[in-house]
């Protein structure tokens, strides 16, 4: 008898619920962690959605006919402010090409969305949000990508291609890229833009399987694995492989490397390749042995280039790249000639896996977006696990040495800024708050030593959901709420499933509250005999005779513990049909198939009567509502209440106390008598083979047969009857409900057409005369006092799904259990509906601020940011002057008091800095636009004020920003050292990996723009005399090497450079520009001629720091004009060229009060901004609209305090502000 206090499990809010069983998204992405911290996932027709750190169902979503096959959650890379809040929208997908946009808190559907009647391939938010935030881009099959406006459901383009489109992804770095994986190979598209489909085709190239490249059949001795990797047969070709060298495209996955630029990674069930677009060649496989398990779907980092890859075993391993530097640091060896070049992942951590059997396998995996250092596995059955990554510092001289992975070392600084070793910091909050970045390594080894430590990773479960198992079920409410049991009532209901065990549910939070293992076989039927305690049977598969083994428990809830209710009888006999327990839950009468029925007393687990054999077998059975409980306890109360006049009369002195007492102790005898030796009288009713009523009595221990009604002709065999009150109603196997009125005498019948009624059952409550009928293809609610239909349920025409069984859980809502694995609440219109998040019971707090009313969830983001209030760090708003109404006020409060301790210490903490706060708040609000910008803002601000005292020349690069630059995953952000460094190791591996002229012409060409002339020489030298490229490459090998600083020389290059560049050969002028060292001009050419990103890049890799700043701000200024309009990524940009003053007036312009206002405090306390006139305008302009916002959200402290920063500008406000408390005072 196994008791599983289960953790979690289901969705349940007022009215539309559903408990939700075993998943058949067969689809990867039909499950997806979105920065709002919630996990959504289709199942059937049905969309939930799972709170990530408490892992409880928050909300289902139902409005589609067919199977979810893809969930994306909108991305959040935009501000947020009164205008355009944190909202919850998610766009999701079905089989039959119908998107539905959800706003989730409240249930409901923004827009619908449907093209062709296909299943969607393939859908994704666009993630540049600047011009607009409501674009999704959906793979119509076959062939077609659309835009649309999801806000609205209008098609903007559609763009049909020459293969079968399987997915897409998104440059993470250039918005107006994108590759598609078609059935064929890879189509990349460089033209893409909301406002117009592409005109091109798209560049197309062709994959060859892996299988058939060396790499597979790896050798185990060093050499021999080096000489197959250099023999890796390029994977990626422009023409058409031969068909014998093509197995089908096994790609699993395509997909971007969001840790640096114009890397990708292809998914094969054995091994990642990734591949450096800029030459198209794999420069890294990670292979799985013969013996390991398969891969099944991998999500590549971006914070840290690591990738988070499941297996088709369950288990979820994290590999992170191996840094070069620890290749070079092997001193006690001579140095390896010729190190194999390589980008290898190390496996760094590792899950447990799941047991897998042909029901239960893993589906698929999401990581968290905004802090990475998370995944959620959902199973087949309908589990949902969530795994934490935890960091751990090693002991320094722990080194394992048996593993061949370079050590990973802790960073130096905790949420964007170097924090000390007594500082609080919470290392788990996310994966670049766990590991160094790529670029830490770079300092000496006296360097490492000295502070950097070393960290080893483990998952570690913390979430557990779980589902119903499979169908089908039989499920029973127990007894309904009362005016005696409201007390102790709790809504519960019992699910017997086909594996015997019988699973208790609480009915308004939707959680598992106990798992009994109470029978061998598939549970048939429920009855309760008390609120805690109920009887279930099971009978298995019927041997070659028709006779089966029953099982009949009687089970007391809050122990779990259960008796064979027949004690040995139950082997080898005919199947129990149904069991049926009296009204006043005294007897029990068990109906078998071809076998008269039993009537048992439940309180004494005694056999009163078994039937003779002439006996008729029952087809349906009904206890009597009517007893004769009343008249009796009548009796007794009257003997006792003179009983008790005769004690009060010899007895003189008694108290009114006392007789109150007695009358107390007289009731509550008379209610243990009940269960005791009281036996009231009782009638049941059941119906013969031959459609013959026939009427017992039970009394005690007496079965007396009193009454039989002849047949109804008009009626077939009986297969079901109901009573309540005066009303009977029966049910046969064609479909025909007859209603008899006891009192009036008088009988209706009612054809339904529906064939066989399978269940009757009238709703709890007095005077409630509503029924629900059930039949082979669904179910009604009837009015029995006005023979009416109230609303039904037609499997294949108003649902999708076949009713398994019903029943009643209050007196206006059913429950029903259907073959998809779900069990569903509804009202008595019996339509699906959905409720808002905010008005649910959840048993613990989840932290969301999505869910907040717009302001709310504002007001409590100025409130944490703008810590201390009134010199004192706290997390009770309550004691905030903020004139909201109490429910909102609790609200937040109760948002507060969700969040973790290790959260609510860092909040408290009077040493956490502004730059720090800003971060964390950004990572619990999911904010991507916010995030990213105080990653960066944190960094140059910190690292800039370290420069300010010692004014270093352009080479003394300070030590700590050595040891921690800003890492690759930000791009043309990073510092220029950093940035030079990382292009020149990819052109080291890219030389290494060559295999063809036009690689080895590419790598050239990279290597003049880095200046690296010698190198480029070599290689030019290499083109075989064959070759038709073989005198020009010659001829610029000998001008590279001769180019002198002379006048004439260097004028004529100049020429010649520039009639290259008027003729179109931009490329090669730029190459020759950069010979003479004139690479300021080449990036003013390349900028002239729309090359922006590749004229960043020049000028972060060939100028000094003055004239790259130059090129880059007329790069900002392209960005921000309106036909470009990405003015975020130009305030990025303008962060990491330290212009702060022009950051802050840029903000304040674009409206950004409450970001402008953060911006200029942190500005100040790092003495970033020179204070002049000019500069104090602004910050007392940005102080006074933020103040004035931050009134708007009703948050008056925080406006009061910014605007007597305000100085002049915000007097007005302030004395604006503090006038309605003076006036209610002179009242």
């Amino acid at each position: 008898m196994s008791l599983d206090q289960s953790l979690l499990a289901v969705t349940f809010g007022a009215a539309g619920r559903a408990l939700v069983g075993a998943t058949n998204c067969g689809d990867l992405s039909s499950f997806l962690r979105g920065w709002q911290g919630l996990i959504a996932y289709g199942c059937h027709s049905l969309v939930l959605i799972v709170d990530a750190n408490t892992a409880q169902t928050l909300q289902v979503l139902e409005r589609h006919k067919a199977s979810v096959v893809k969930v994306k959650w909108a991305k959040e890379n935009y501000h947020h402010n009164i205008g355009s809040p944190y909202s919850l929208r998610l766009a999701s997908a079905d089989v039959t090409g119908k998107i539905i946009v959800w706003d989730v808190a409240t249930g409901t559907a923004r827009c619908e969305i449907q093209e062709h009647a296909k299943p969607i391939q393939d859908m994704q938010w666009l993630w540049n949000q600047d011009a607009s935030r409501d674009l999704l881009l959906a793979v119509h099959p076959p062939n077609y990508i659309v835009l649309w406006n999801a806000d609205t459901g209008t098609k903007l383009w559609k763009k049909s291609y020459a293969e079968n489109i399987l997915s897409f992804s998104f440059d993470p770095f250039d918005p107006s890229h994108l590759a598609l994986l078609t059935s064929e190979g890879i189509v990349f598209i460089s033209d893409f833009s909301p406002s117009k489909a592409p005109a091109s085709s798209g560049k197309k190239v062709y994959i060859s399987s892996p299988h058939s490249s060396p790499s597979h059949n790896k050798l185990a001795a060093a050499t021999g694995a080096k000489k197959a990797l250099d023999k890796v047969k390029i994977l990626i070709s422009n023409e058409k492989p031969s068909a014998e060298s093509v197995t089908l495209n096994d790609c699993l996955q395509l997909s971007y490397l969001p840790s640096k630029r114009n890397y990708m990674l292809l998914l094969y069930p054995r091994e990642i390749l990734i591949l450096d677009l800029e030459v198209n060649q794999t420069v890294g496989v990670i292979a799985i042995e013969r013996t390991g398990v398969p891969f099944l779907q991998v999500i590549p980092c971006f914070q840290r280039d690591g990738l988070f890859c499941l297996h088709e075993n369950g288990c979820i391993t994290l590999r992170v790249r191996r840094s070069n530097c620890s290749i070079t640091g092997t001193p006690n060896e001579e140095p390896d000639p010729d190190p194999v070049q390589e980008l290898i992942y190390d496996l760094r951590s590792q899950c447990d896996a799941i047991r897998v059997t042909k029901t239960v396998r893993p589906f698929s995996m999401v990581c968290c977006p905004v802090n990475e250092n998370s995944a959620a596995l959902i199973v087949s059955d309908g589990r949902v696990m969530i795994w934490e990554l935890k960091s751990s510092i090693s002991g320094r001289n722990v080194r394992n040495s048996s593993s061949s992975a370079s050590p990973l070392y802790s960073p130096v600084s905790f949420c964007g800024i170097p924090v000390g070793a007594f500082q609080n910091k919470l290392p788990d909050l996310s994966l670049d708050n766990m590991i160094a970045g790529q670029g830490t390594i770079a300092g000496e080894e006296q360097l490492k030593s000295s502070f950097l430590q070393e960290v080893h990773l483990k998952f570690l479960l913390t979430g557990l959901l779980s589902g119903l198992p499979l169908p089908p079920f039989a499920i029973r409410m127990c007894p309904p709420l009362t005016t005696k049991n409201i007390k102790q009532y709790e809504p519960i209901l019992a699910v017997g499933t086909s594996n015997g065990s019988v699973l208790v549910f609480h009915l308004t939070s939707g959680l598992l509250h106990k798992e009994l293992s109470i029978h061998s076989c598939e549970v048939k039927g429920i009855e309760w005999i008390s609120l805690t305690g109920f009887i279930s049977f099971a009978t298995s598969t019927p041997n070659n005779m028709g006779l089966v083994r029953n099982e009949l428990q009687l089970v007391d809830l809050p122990t779990g513990r259960s008796i064979a209710f027949r004690g040995e009888r139950g082997n080898d006999e005919p199947a129990i049909e149904m069991i049926k327990v009296s009204h006043l839950k005294q007897y029990l009468a068990v109906v078998f198939k071809d076998k008269p029925l039993e009537i048992w007393d439940v309180r004494t687990c005694t056999l009163l009567r078994e039937m003779s054999k002439n006996f008729p077998t029952a087809t349906a059975l009904e206890w009597s509502p009517s007893h004769n409980l009343k008249s009796l306890r009548k009796k007794q109360l009257a003997a006792r209440e003179a009983m008790a006049r005769q004690t009060v009369a010899s007895d003189t002195e008694v108290s009114s106390v006392e007789s109150s007492v007695i009358s107390l102790l007289q009731e509550a005898e008379s209610k243990s008598e009940l269960s005791q030796n009281i036996s009231a009288r009782e009638h049941f009713v059941f119906t013969g083979a031959d459609g013959q009523v026939y009427h017992l009595t039970v009394e005690g221990n007496s079965v007396k047969d009193s009454a039989r009604i002849p047949p109804d002709g008009s009626m077939g065999s009986i297969t079901c009857i109901a009573w309540k009150g005066d009303i009977l109603v029966l049910g046969d196997v064609d479909g025909n409900l007859n209603f008899w009125d006891l009192k009036a005498r008088v009988s209706r019948g009612i054809p339904t057409h529906r064939s066989w009624v399978k269940k009757i059952r009238f709703a709890p409550g007095k005077g409630n005369q509503k029924l629900m009928a059930m039949y082979n293809d669904g179910a009604e609610i009837w009015d029995s006092k006005e023979v009416q239909m109230v609303s039904s349920l037609r499997s294949g025409r108003n649902i999708n799904f076949r009713i398994l069984d019903v029943d009643w859980c209050t007196s206006d809502k059913v429950v029903l259990a259907s073959d998809d694995g779900c069990i569903r609440v509804l009202d008595l219109s019996m339509k699906p509906s959905c409720f808002r998040m905010d008005e649910q019971d959840l048993i613990e707090p989840a932290w969301c601020p999505y869910l907040l009313v717009p302001r709310a969830s504002l007001a409590l983001k100025a409130f944490l940011l703008h810590q201390p209030w009134d010199e004192k760090y706290s997390l009770d708003i309550i004691n905030i002057d903020y004139p909201e109404n109490e429910n909102i006020k609790n609200l937040l409060q109760e948002q507060l008091n969700s969040l973790s301790n290790d959260i609510k210490k860092l909040l408290l903490d009077p040493d956490f800095t502004l730059l720090q706060r800003c971060l964390l708040v950004a990572r619990l609000y999911g904010d991507e636009s916010e995030l990213h910008f105080w990653t960066i803002a944190a960094h140059y601000l910190h690292s800039l004020s370290q420069e300010k005292p010692a004014k270093p020349t352009d080479t003394g690069i300070l030590q700590e920003q050595l040891v921690n630059p800003l890492d690759i995953c930000y791009d043309i952000l990073c510092e220029n050292y950093y940035f030079q460094k990382f292009q020149l190791e990819r052109v080291n591996l890219q030389e290494v990996k060559r295999s063809t002229y036009d690689h080895t012409r590419k790598c050239a060409d990279q290597l003049l723009l880095l200046g690296q002339t010698d190198r480029a020489v070599q290689l030019l030298l290499e083109t075989s005399s064959e070759n038709a490229h073989y005198y020009c490459d010659s001829l610029k090998a000998c001008l590279v090497t001769t180019v002198t600083s002379s006048g004439p020389s260097q004028s004529t290059i100049k020429l010649v450079a520039t009639n290259m560049i008027a003729n179109g050969k931009l490329a090669e002028g730029v190459q020759l520009l950069c010979l003479i060292d004139k690479a300021a001009d080449a990036c003013r050419y390349l900028q002239t001629y729309g090359e922006w990103n590749r004229a960043a890049w020049l000028a972060k890799v060939r100028l000094n720091s003055e004239e790259c700043a130059d090129v880059l701000k007329r790069w900002v200024d392209h960005l921000c004009s309106p036909q470009v309009n990405q003015k975020s990524k130009a305030i990025l940009v303008l962060l990491s060229l330290g212009c702060f003053t022009k950051v802050a007036e840029m903000l304040h312009s674009m409206r950004y009060f409450d970001r402008a206002a953060l911006f200029i405090e942190a500005c100040l306390k790092y003495g970033a901004l020179e204070s002049n006139d000019d500069t104090n305008k602004l910050i007392h302009a940005v102080y006074a609209d933020y103040a004035r916002s931050l009134k708007l959200l009703g948050f008056k402290q925080g406006a009061i305090l910014f605007a007597s920063k305000a100085g002049e500008t915000g007097k007005e406000l302030l004395t604006e502000l503090k006038q309605p408390k003076e006036e209610v005072t002179q009242e």
